[in-house]
């Protein structure tokens, strides 16, 4: 619980990516975020698969260690490159099937509704961005791109309300030898 009586949650926040996938956790009562931690996984394996299950991994074990309440995501941009976005998407659903495997639930976020929330610009650049993180949570040392990126979807997930419903379906629970039901 928070001084002003609003309970406090704390929030993972993702910057899904084939190379480095960044992540920032927060506690945030809704008004007022308190910074956690930050980091970035630098994608290591041999194959993608190896890749993706690297992912899937090492953001569980950020969940075991922090114990995030929620998670907020970046969407998928799909620029010209369709490859660069497949890729992409392969990685953030590595990151997700990692916290929802956990029952935590996920929120996604575009990065022009983030960089609107963190910096009043949906056009802003990722120094903008860090230096505006930097900021609203108090932080006197250089903070990794891909992790000031994951501080601001969680900032984002915050500042929104958290009332956001998760975009990713619970997983489907086994009949008695009927299969999925559907």
């Amino acid at each position: 619980m928070s001084q002003s009586g609003k309970p406090t949650i704390r929030v993972l926040g993702i910057d899904p990516g084939s190379v480095i996938t960044g992540y920032g956790i927060i506690d945030s009562n809704g008004a007022r975020s308190v910074y956690v931690t930050h980091g970035h996984i630098r994608v290591k394996g041999e194959t993608f698969a190896d890749r993706l299950g690297h992912i899937h991994s090492a953001i569980n074990e950020v969940v075991d260690e922090f114990n995030p309440e929620r998670v907020a995501i970046e969407q998928v941009f799909v620029s010209s490159n369709p490859m660069s976005a497949l890729k992409l998407g392969q990685a953030r659903g590595a990151a997700i099937t990692a916290v929802v495997s956990k029952g935590l639930p996920v929120s996604e976020y575009a990065a022009r509704s983030v960089k609107q929330v963190v910096t009043g610009s949906g056009s802003s650049d990722k120094t903008q961005v860090q230096t505006m993180v930097k900021a609203l949570l108090g932080l006197n040392r250089p903070v990794q791109v891909d992790a000031a990126d994951g501080l601001a979807i969680a900032i984002c997930h915050a500042h929104s309300g958290m009332s956001r419903n998760a975009n990713v379906p619970a997983p489907r629970r086994r009949s008695r030898g009927r299969g999925l039901r559907r």
